[in-house]
Formats: C-alpha cells, structure tokens, sequence
C-alpha cells in the first residue's frame, strides 16, 4: 500500500485542467447518444448513459441557512439543497432520456442542519409516546428524486442506529456499506452493493453494479452509539472483496460510491488500522471498478483518474463538493462485445446548480416541514447583554467561546464523583464557526446553534499536565510559523497542516502563550494553573466533546484516557438550556482571556 499522500497541489491542478477537457467531451459524447438512438432498426452495437452523484448533502433541502434565517449566501456565488441540484438532475435526464439515468449519493445525509436536528431530536422520526414518527424530509426528497442508492456516511450515525435504521425504512433506494458489519456476526449489518439494469432495445441490458463503501472513522467519531453493535474495516479490504462477486454477477460497469476522500490521509493518525480517505487507494489497488463517486472531505473534485496498478485501466473519480453546492455527472459509452457490454470511453465533470430554479414539486412537499424548523430555530430563550462575535475566535481568547467553556465545565463539575471533584478541572473546545454571533438583545435558538453547529455530547476526561501540554502542542500546529519581528496576517495565520478550524482546540481553565514564532512542537509557554506552573504528573479532568474524546482529528492521548464523566445530552442543547434558565448571557460571568498568541514572548494582538 503507497503510505505517501496525494500531492494535494499536483491534484487539484489536474483536476482543472481535466475539468476542461470534459465540457469539450460531453458534447461529443451526447452526439454518440443520438445517432444511436437514431437507428432503431439495427441491433445496438454501442449505448452511452450517465451516473449523477450528490455528497454531504447534510440536510441541507432548500436554499436557507438557518442559523441566519435568510436565505444562504457565500462569496462564492453557491446555493445550497437538493431544492435546485433536483432540477440539475430533471434537465439531464429530459436530455439523455429517464432510462439513461442513475442516481447516487455517497453519503452524510441526516445530520448537518438545523432542519436535521428538529427531526431527529424535537419530533423524531423514530415516534415518541408510542406515536408514529414523521417521515424525514431528506427521505421525501430523495424519494422524489428517484435515487437509485446512497452510501452511509460517518454522520448518518450521530443520532443512533434507531434513528438511522428508521430514514433507511422511509427510503426507496437502498442505503449501502459494504463495510459497515454487524459486531458479532461480522456480515454486512446494511445491502453492501445493488445492481440496475440500463434496458437497451434490441440487445442485452446493461447490469451497472453499484457497491457502497463508509468510512472507517466511523468506530472511533461515534464509538458511543457504535460500540459493540457495529464494526468498520477498511475501505480497499471490503472492495477487495466485492467487486469479484459483482463481476462474477455478470456487470458491466462496476461504481463505487464511497464516504472517504481520495488523497490517501487519516485524521485519526494510527488510532485505526484502516485508511480514512482511501478512494484512491481503492481505485489503485483494487482491479475492476470504472468510476468512483467520492465524498467525506467537502471539497470540489470534476474529474480525476487513478490507474489500478494490477490491471493499468484507469479508474474515473468525481467528488461534487458538499451541501448540492455541485452535481458529478458521469458519463459512459459502451461497445457490446461477444454478447457483453464492455466501456470504452468515460469522462466526469461537475455542474453548479445556483443558476437554476428550485423544483417546485420539493418545494410543495417540504415547504411545511420548512416552516416548522424556521419557527423552531426563532424561539426566543433569553437576552445577551453585549453582542458576543466569533470573528477573532481563531486567534484570540472572545467571550464567546468562554460560554462554550462555562456551560461544558459546569456540566461535567455537576456529574463528577467527590474524587474526581477534588481534581482540577479545565475545558477544550474549537471554533467552528466564524461567522457565528450572539447579538445584543434577544437570544434565539438559531444564534447558539449557529455558534455550536455539532451535534456533540460531553464527555470529561483525566489527563496529566505532561499529556495536557502534548495537547496543546497538537493544537498549536494550527498556526502558520511567523517569525519574531515580522507582521501578522490573520488571512494566512491559520490552517497550517490542513488542520481545520472544527480541529484546534483552545483551553480554559489554565492560561498560557502560543509562541507562534517557534516551531511545531515547542510552542507552548507559561502554563499554568492558577497562577503556578503546571506540573507534569498533576492530574486534570478535561471537559472535551465526544467526537475529541473518541479519538477524532488525532489528539494525543484524549482517546485512551481515564472517563469521569460522559452524557449522552448535546452541548449545543446544554447551552440552549443555560440562557434558558439564567434569563440572561452576561459574559461577566464567565468571559476570561487565559491564552494568548506571541512571538518570543511578545505579545502579537
């Protein structure tokens, strides 16, 4: 197995010189389409039909953000919701013919919005009281859509199995994970692949064998509702093992949908044995597969080939983004052969859909449902004396994120046992949105769910001063080295190492400096503990997420310590329930800057 990753630069250069190449393509290829239609009377000799693919869609159905109430915007021009990629899918369909068209999603579905959240949480589609649950607005979407099949994603677990097993009920298309095995029987726990026929007048249909691949991290971001009922193996290991099978079935074209991104890296470092993002692997090492839907990493991919090293065809791959941001369209030409199809010319690219309209049918059957989150989302739970903005979070010690801190440390004080509670007790936490802010003035459910957009639940962890600072130094890596006497740029400061904001984790509860001057690793000055240096075998317990606690985006030492306190309650319902209570957000109540960057010792802000 290549340990070394994709060269991210050398890829996304190739990606947008091939992007080019298909618009050029595609026309040649829809012309091959119509003079075969064009000869009804002569046996088909050559047929073309498309793949469309959709990824992290997060529950995003129409153009809304809720966290602002409006509809959604970016610098970038995007609409966001399967609303408009719909009509995308409605326009290429009319043009190639509806029997010419797959669709396929390669999940994270059920979890990502507040939309998201109200049906799975406020009325759960499970039911609650013995009453029947509503049917999931993703699932009335998709089923409209006509998806043929949809792999899991990592978040389709957040909320539970049960949760999961019910959206899987309300859908037409099976959902696929061909390594997602049941924890005692280690048989597939959901369809590891489907097969659809493409009818072709006049000879043999088409068999498209479509094999549905999750991700790995699975076991560890979601070990709580996973353990002992599920396991995750790896990506190339499960391929490995069927697309024989599908071969042997008789397909002629073998896609793979896969919840892993293609550039061979792990965010969890060796805490797994299986690869994290792995399409490429996949598409290297494992004979017989012509094209691969990729998702999980939320980035724009048209078109991008691997060659199998075993039999040097090169396998297509195509990741749309996330959100409906895009739409991958695979197309296929086949020549039939001695009686089987067999592909001979294939290309991928990816359609934006913010230039066209929302279907009007989604728009009839989910208005409703709309309606109810937005007047959910608007719910008035308390005041906030001064406005409290997310903007510095990523380099300077707000207010804002020292709520998250107070509700997160409060929480797990209350729960510890009288040992644990003689111990000292900090708080971790990241900004994941910059854009968040809490406004003067009335306080509503979408402005602190637009500051904690996870569906985290909290944990509280022993960890050493020694362990403490490791932690610390991983977070540190967020930073760009900037040296001593030269200006700061907060455009380029930050997301060194691919580490995302949602990554860097920030401590209160102890103060100390980030010498951004330095180098990864020693960065980390004058920690200390109420005011005394932190000593290396004093022991802490850390209020931190699930998601951190588990193991995700690789911390030290968090994923195999001591738990004094787990909840199963999400922080973000945790700080709803704080202003609810106290009336009131007044960060004189718990605003304190305890860190700060420097440069050898300087202080930069």
């Amino acid at each position: 197995m290549p340990t070394s990753p994709l060269d991210r630069r050398a890829f996304l250069q190739k990606s947008a010189v091939t992007t080019a190449a298909v618009a050029a393509a595609g026309q040649l290829g829809a012309g091959t389409a119509e003079a075969a239609a064009r000869t009804p009377h002569k046996p088909n000799r050559t047929w073309s039909f498309s793949i469309l693919g959709t990824t992290d869609l997060h529950s995003h159905v129409f153009d809304w953000d809720y966290y602002k109430d409006a509809a959604y915007s970016d610098k970038a021009g995007n609409s966001v919701g399967v609303a408009r990629v719909a009509t995308l899918i409605k326009q290429q369909r009319a043009a190639k013919g509806e029997d010419r068209v797959l669709l396929v999603d390669a999940g994270d579905i059920i979890q990502g919005t507040s939309l998201a959240y109200y049906f799975a949480r406020v009325d759960p589609i499970t039911g609650t009281g013995g009453k029947h649950g509503p049917r999931h607005p993703m699932a009335t979407a998709m089923n409209h859509m006509r998806y043929d099949a949809a792999a899991l994603g990592n978040h389709e677990f957040n909320y539970g199995i049960e949760v999961l097993r019910r959206f899987e009920e309300q859908c037409r298309f099976p959902l696929l994970g061909a390594n997602a095995l049941d924890a005692k029987t280690l048989r597939p726990a959901f369809e590891p692949y489907t097969v659809k026929r493409i009818r072709v007048p006049g000879a043999p249909d088409i068999k498209v064998g479509i094999l549905g691949l999750t991700n790995p991290g699975i076991a560890l971001w979601d070990k709580d509702n996973v353990s002992g009922r599920m396991v995750f193996p790896g990506l190339v290991e499960q391929a490995k093992k069927y697309v024989p099978r599908m071969r042997a079935l008789g397909c002629d074209v073998v896609f793979l949908t896969d919840h892993s991104g293609l550039d061979g890296s792990s965010s969890y470092g060796d805490a797994l044995p299986y690869v994290e993002n792995a399409s490429n692997l996949v598409a290297e090492q494992v004979p017989g597969i012509d094209a691969i839907l990729v998702g999980h990493t939320h980035v724009e991919v048209p078109s991008y080939t691997v060659k199998n090293a075993e039999s040097g065809e090169e396998v297509l791959l195509s990741e749309p983004y996330c959100w409906g941001y895009r739409l991958s369209v695979f197309d296929f030409e086949l020549e039939l052969r001695h009686g089987r199809w067999h592909v001979t010319d294939k290309k991928a690219q990816t359609l934006n859909p913010a230039s066209v309209d929302e279907d009007p049918e989604i728009k009839r059957l989910l208005q409703a449902d709309h309606e109810l989150v937005v007047k959910y989302v608007n719910t008035t739970v308390g005041t906030c004396t001064q406005d409290l903005s997310a903007a510095e979070s990523c380099w300077k010690d707000v207010p804002i994120m020292d709520f998250i801190h107070k509700v997160q440390a409060d929480t797990v004080k209350a729960g510890l046992s009288a040992a644990d509670a003689a111990l000292p007790l900090i708080s971790v936490a990241a900004p994941f949105s910059r854009t968040a802010d809490i406004p003067q003035g009335s306080v509503t459910i979408k402005d602190i769910a637009g500051l904690y957009i996870y569906d985290n639940t909290l944990y509280g962890k022993k960890l050493t001063g020694a362990q403490l600072r490791d932690y610390l130094e991983y977070a540190a890596k967020y930073y760009h080295q900037v040296p001593a006497g030269t200006a700061v740029d907060t455009a380029t400061l930050t997301n060194a190492n691919s580490f995302w904001d949602y990554m860097y984790d920030t401590a209160a509860g102890v103060s100390y400096d980030i010498d951004i001057a330095r180098p990864e690793g020693s960065r980390i000055a004058n920690l200390t503990y109420q005011g005394a240096p932190v000593a290396d075998d004093q022991v802490f317990v850390v209020a931190v997420n699930n998601y951190r606690a588990n193991g995700g985006s690789g911390y030290p030492h968090i994923a195999t310590a001591d738990i004094a306190y787990s909840s199963t309650n999400e922080i973000r319902q945790l700080m709803i329930d704080y202003v609810t209570e106290k009336k009131s957000l007044d960060p004189a109540d718990f605003a304190a800057a305890n860190w700060r960057l420097t440069q050898e010792g300087t202080p930069v802000f």
